[in-house]
Parts: structure tokens; C-alpha cells; sequence
């Protein structure tokens, strides 16, 4: 419901901006947590960017909150503690190297695997960070572990 009374359209609320925290904060830390509509992301403050995502890896749930940012390629990304999948903050891509086999002067290089990671619209203003969701239609692979039965937080509802 809102304050005048009338019942708020859910798909609605679910897109609407919602403030996580102020920006001296995170500038501080570099990352903070957040629940945004019942979904887990992380925020991460990364060379004077906001960055947002799911909270949870694509590839088997582990928690990006607690790894470490690196460059790959020129792009920063979010390495998953849990077996070293490298996420770029800025879209969502998987990156891994590839070799060719066949050329033994071959050097690796870094390509990309596609959107894994759902990326999320982080605004500042005021001095208070805001968190969008993202309302993308294509289907993530880190919606598997932000919804449903491995999502963390459970929804009241």
C-alpha cells in the first residue's frame, strides 16, 4: 500500500530506486551489501565508479561481496573467491583465457563468455547511494542463485 491508500503495482515497485547508504561510506570501504526488493547485491566503489550486481556468482553461488577486484584485459573485475570466476564490473561478463592448441606461439587471450551477472543501475545523489534493479528481460545465469529456493533472504510475501 502506499501512504494514500492505494496498492502499489509490485512490477513497479521492483524497479523503483531504493537508497542502500550514504556515498562516504562506501568511498570508505570500497563495497557494501544491500537487499534491494528482496534481492542480494553487492555495491562496489572501484577508480571514482559505482558498480552494482547480484550479490552471488553466476557459476555456483559463491559470494562476490568477499573478492577481490582485478584488471583482466583493461577491464576491472570481481574475482569469485570460490573457484576465480572473472566478472567484469561494468557488464556482467564471464571472461576466461583461450589458447590455441594447434599454434605453439600462441598467447592467451582474454575473451568473454556473455552476460553471466546481472548488473544493477546505481545512482548518487545527495550524497545517498540508490540501487536500481536491473529490468532487463533476458534471463541471467546469476538469476538462478538470487532467486527462488537458493535465495538467501526470503521474501515476506
Amino acid at each position: 500500500m502506499n501512504l494514500d491508500g492505494s496498492a502499489q503495482d509490485p512490477e513497479k515497485r521492483e524497479y523503483s530506486s531504493v537508497c542502500v547508504g550514504r556515498e562516504d561510506y562506501i568511498k570508505k570501504s570500497e563495497r557494501m551489501t544491500a537487499v534491494v526488493h528482496d534481492r542480494e547485491v553487492v555495491i562496489f566503489y572501484h577508480k571514482g565508479e559505482y558498480h552494482a550486481m547480484d550479490i552471488r556468482c553466476y557459476h555456483s553461488g559463491g559470494p562476490l561481496h568477499l573478492g577481490d577486484i582485478e584488471d583482466f584485459d583493461g577491464r576491472p573485475c570481481i574475482v569469485c573467491p570460490w573457484h576465480k570466476y572473472k566478472i567484469t564490473l561494468a557488464t556482467g561478463e564471464g571472461l576466461y583465457q583461450s589458447i590455441n592448441p594447434k599454434d605453439p606461439s600462441a598467447k592467451p587471450k582474454w575473451c568473454s563468455k556473455g552476460v553471466k551477472q546481472r548488473i544493477h543501475t546505481v545512482t548518487v545523489d545527495n550524497g545517498n547511494i540508490y540501487v536500481t534493479l536491473s529490468s532487463e528481460p533476458f534471463k541471467c545465469d546469476s538469476d538462478f542463485y538470487a532467486t527462488g529456493d537458493f535465495k538467501v533472504i526470503k521474501s515476506s510475501s
